[in-house]
């Protein structure tokens, strides 16, 4: 009797207990293959195309520096000097057509001091528009056109040219008019060029003018105001079919690069001093901007041999900061530039404390094949400071050591 009482509710259990399971598998694998919406206005999906970051002014000007050269023409009448700018893997520099015409001889120096004799394969005759060829200059490194650019009144611009010999100099400003037409000299008509608020001079001209927002060579700064506060820049656009023509129909077995390659011998002593200068501070450059190669390729044979490149970079990587002061120059015998400074290289341990490295260094910069480079670089320890990283809940800076 009792066990008649107790199966059915025995039964009925096991059934509910089965469906109970049967019930929550079921859901468990509904709700796993579901996603769940949730409305949250902080969290989004990251993509690639979000992560681009804007190229910043110090990047751009340095590798725009990699690629402009000053040009210095000479004729029976003199020398005439200007800028221009590596545009092709094929050597070839655009500038503009005044700064070469009638020049018996032309020479480029690039950044990285080299000098070079140079061919003329197109020269305008009413379009501003020059290119030359210098054959050592195979596949440098360029900046990107854009010819399909099309400017705003107000777009940030930067103007890259050597007015004062080697020394790269880098003016900024803005597209303040379009649609200039004007004529120089009854020789060449310029037609729609942009109005800039960057001053360009005679060693400016043919040196490319750069769009601020995407780093990329919009024109050619061409003619300034004789009040010196504004100048002119011939699009791109206008004339890049034309420069490609004339670099495809150009036969390296029948150029004439005019002079042979200027000798050391020929450097008066002034110009020498500027250049080596010139050369310190640039190797400083590119170590600031991490650029330990093209710093590297700055050194004399000699000194590449006692230092590998891996060594060379060891001895900068960790540097996040780099200061030069007290730079003095003292000419030499045998056409060599003694240079001594005082260099800080500041850096940070494991353990953020900054630590600033002093030192006195000398350069010894001359030419070697022709070419000017940094012979010897010696560097004699002062001192070292640390700086303790302020504690967060602190206003108060810790003290200085030296060691």
């Amino acid at each position: 009797m009792i066990k008649n009482r107790l199966f059915w509710p025995v039964v009925i259990t096991v059934i509910m207990t089965i469906c109970l399971i049967l019930t929550m598998v079921l859901y468990y694998q509904n709700w796993s293959k579901k996603a769940i919406d949730v409305d949250n206005s902080i969290a989004s999906l990251v993509r690639a195309d979000d992560q681009e970051n804007e190229t910043t002014l110090k990047t751009i000007i340095h590798e725009a520096q990699k690629s402009v050269v000053q040009i210095e023409a000479e004729s029976e009448s003199g020398k005439n000097i200007g800028s221009g700018f590596i545009y092709n893997n094929k050597g070839d520099i655009m500038t503009n057509a005044h700064v070469v015409a009638n020049a018996d001889s032309v020479y480029v120096k690039t950044s990285d001091a080299r000098t070079y004799p140079a061919a003329v394969i197109g020269l305008g005759t009413k379009k501003d528009i020059a290119v030359l060829r210098v054959p050592q200059l195979v596949d440098r490194k360029t900046l990107s056109l854009n010819p399909d650019y099309e400017a705003e009144i107000g777009d940030e611009i930067i103007a890259v040219g050597s007015p004062l010999g080697f020394q790269n100099t880098v003016t900024t400003g803005i597209i303040s008019g379009k649609n200039r037409t004007f004529n120089v000299d009854d020789q060449y008509n310029y037609e729609g060029l942009y109005q800039i608020s960057a001053p360009i001079t005679n060693g400016n001209s043919g040196g490319p003018l750069i769009h601020r927002p995407s780093g990329k060579i919009i024109a050619i700064n061409s003619a300034g105001s004789n009040e010196g506060q504004i100048g002119f820049s011939l699009p791109i656009g206008q004339v890049v079919d034309r420069v490609n023509m004339w670099s495809d129909q150009a036969d390296d077995e029948e150029l004439s690069f005019d002079g042979a390659l200027k000798t050391k011998d020929t450097v008066n002593e002034e110009q020498l001093i500027q250049d080596a200068t010139y050369i310190v501070n640039y190797f400083y450059e590119n170590v600031e901007m991490r650029d330990y190669l093209n710093a590297y390729k700055l050194l004399g044979i000699e000194r590449q041999r006692q230092k590998s490149y891996q060594d060379f970079r060891n001895e900068y990587v960790h540097i996040h900061d780099l200061t030069i002061n007290n730079l003095n120059t003292e000419l030499q015998s045998n056409q060599k530039v003694k240079i001594t400074l005082n260099a800080d290289h500041v850096s940070r341990n494991k353990n953020q404390v900054q630590i600033t490295e002093h030192y006195e260094t000398t350069f010894i910069v001359g030419y070697e094949n022709d070419q000017l480079k940094i012979l010897e670089k010696n560097q004699t320890s002062l001192s070292t400071t640390k700086k303790e990283p302020t504690p967060a809940n602190d206003g108060k800076q810790e003290d200085s050591s030296q060691s």
